[in-house]
């Protein structure tokens, strides 16, 4: 079975050639409400492991045929720090991308349940992009949304995701996936907000469902994304959506622009949405003008206002 997929394209990490390290089956630590996945009982190891040679010919086959990416992702129908040979792949893949006159980075997609453990660590240390899920705090939503097997504690999966901050040197993103009536409460998003902010990720993604789950749950609507958004005060946040319009732009007057971005960076995308026609003149004016200053976070350009 074939493990490498794409070129697609993200909004978040630009053209990615994706790897799926359980092509044949779901392996997972968790069983996720929220999963595109059907439901599969949480385990502790793959049974069922592709080869790291197979991964790398793969690959090596596409980029001879002339494929162009941004990103090489690791992902996995499961969990990709559960692959025994995670080390080793990554090696091997820094080995073959490395004569390249602009390497993809490498990317991987995790629920960072794991990285507390030092093996899984150091098996992620060469990596470029380290994306993690962090949907709850609280061990009653956490249970309930994120469904783990027996053996996950949360307060000791947050505790590995800080100390592998301090330990990693590339990007570190954080994803908070919203179910409505789940975790939505506010006394929730303020706990995960306040955590993340303790963690100090590059960027932090908020999403709700976007394809068919394995449980009969609901997603939130773009408009209650933002306004979750607001609890995320210090940290550049992307809020993921794939509809291209189902908020109506705002006028926002100068002063509100800068309050906005006093309490927190917008990204292309939401100004995109945000904003009105005047609000864009009236922001691109403040950006002539010096007060508004562009930062990259994990591949996607923030605005910030200027700090005196």
């Amino acid at each position: 079975m074939k493990t490498v997929f794409g070129p697609i394209y993200s909004r978040r990490f630009g053209v990615s050639l994706g790897i799926d390290l359980s092509p044949m089956l779901k392996q997972c630590n968790f069983d996720c409400l929220y999963c595109e996945l059907k439901k599969a009982k949480p385990i502790t190891s793959m049974q069922e492991v592709i080869t790291v040679e197979q991964v790398i010919q793969e690959i090596k086959e596409k980029l001879q045929e002339g494929v162009v990416c941004d990103v090489i992702t690791l992902t996995a129908n499961g969990e990709p720090t559960l692959y025994p040979h995670l080390a080793v792949l990554v090696d091997e893949l820094k080995k073959l991308i490395e004569p390249f006159k602009k390497p993809p980075k490498l990317l991987l997609l995790s629920n960072g349940s794991l990285f507390y453990k030092d093996d899984i660590k150091k098996s992620m240390e060469k990596l470029d992009i380290v994306k993690f899920s962090l949907d709850a705090i609280t061990p009653q939503v956490f249970r309930r949304i994120d469904r783990g097997h027996k053996t996950m504690d949360i307060s000791i999966i947050i505790q590995g995701i800080k100390d592998f901050k301090h330990y990693f040197h590339g990007d570190l993103i954080a994803e908070v996936l919203f179910v409505k009536g789940v975790n939505d409460d506010l006394k929730e998003v303020q706990k995960i907000a306040h955590t993340l902010l303790e963690i100090a990720p590059t960027r932090v993604d908020l999403s709700t469902i976007d394809r068919p789950p394995a449980y009969a749950v609901q997603a939130l609507s773009t408009e209650e994304l933002y306004a979750l958004a607001t609890y995320f005060k210090g940290l550049c946040v992307f809020v993921a959506q794939r509809k291209k319009r189902d908020i109506i732009p705002q006028y926002y007057t100068e002063e509100q622009i800068l309050q906005t971005l006093k309490l927190r960076p917008l990204c292309d995308y939401d100004i995109e949405r945000l904003f009105d026609e005047r609000s864009l003149s009236t922001f691109k004016k403040l950006q002539s003008q010096g007060q508004i200053i562009a930062q990259k976070a994990g591949g996607i350009s923030f605005y910030n206002i200027l700090k005196r």
